[in-house]
């Protein structure tokens, strides 16, 4: 008997028909989320970042687009890129496991918040307008405190949060890849290495170095999944009549 699509639809090792055009959505900033880490590397081999306050200020006032690129403006566009794809994994996998589902969203609406608190890009651009803009050095002064507090926002708190939910958020969903049958087995194990070689950038000297590994193999991850989540955007209308995968 062939199921219908009500059916088909509470089969937690499908893929829910009504959500395929968030599958495609999310598929689709997958793919350009691929893009933006070289095209951030590159800007950091062109214009590796100031290591003081009136450094920074001096960038942002030769080029204003440089300065932001490299205060990481792209990783705004990567978190803003990531809530529907976050959302498309949510909605696939959801009946997987719904405790462990909701977790996955609610984490990564977080590191989303955190990165937006910790790439503070355009507070930057105008604080180094109003250090040009000063004429007595008291508020130069003033401009150089408040632009060492964004350096220290850059660096604090919220961006370590951000990459450590970005971490855990991997291996969170990995498991749900891995108790379903929606995604493949090694597009999960690739998240789980490159989730685990993340808190590499926590050792001495090596760390660095390291955790370019996980930034290559989670391009390949976003590749895979986006290729996926395209693939189920256009399965949606075969589920509805009822054929099988």
């Amino acid at each position: 008997m062939i199921p219908d699509r009500q059916e088909q639809d509470a089969d937690p090792n499908r893929p829910d028909s009504k959500w395929r055009r968030l599958y495609r959505y999310g598929g689709i900033c997958s793919l350009i989320m691929v893009a933006i880490v070289p095209i951030q590397i590159v800007v950091f081999v062109v214009s590796p970042p100031p290591q003081t306050v009136e450094g920074w200020f001096k960038l942002f006032q030769e080029s204003a687009l440089l300065g932001l690129l490299s205060f990481e403006l792209l990783f705004l566009l990567y978190g803003i890129l990531s809530v529907p794809l976050s959302l498309s994994l949510y909605f696939a996998l959801r009946r997987t496991n719904p405790p462990i589902a909701i977790l996955y969203i609610a984490l990564s609406m977080l590191s989303v918040v955190a990165v937006f608190t910790a790439r503070p890009a355009f507070e930057m651009l105008h604080l180094s307008g109003q250090y040009a803009a000063a004429t007595t050095e008291a508020q130069r002064a003033v401009c150089l405190a408040a632009g060492q507090s964004m350096l220290a926002i850059w660096h604090g708190t919220a961006f370590t949060v951000c990459y450590v939910l970005g971490s855990v958020t991997g291996l969170i969903v990995s498991l749900l890849m891995l108790q379903g049958k929606i995604f493949a087995k090694g597009i999960a194990y690739i998240r789980i290495l490159s989730s685990v070689l993340d808190f590499t950038l926590f050792i001495p000297v090596i760390g660095l170095f390291l955790s370019i590994g996980s930034a290559v193999l989670l391009m390949i991850w976003n590749v895979l999944v986006g290729r996926r989540l395209l693939q189920m955007a256009r399965e949606g209308p075969m589920l509805s009549t009822g054929s099988t995968r």
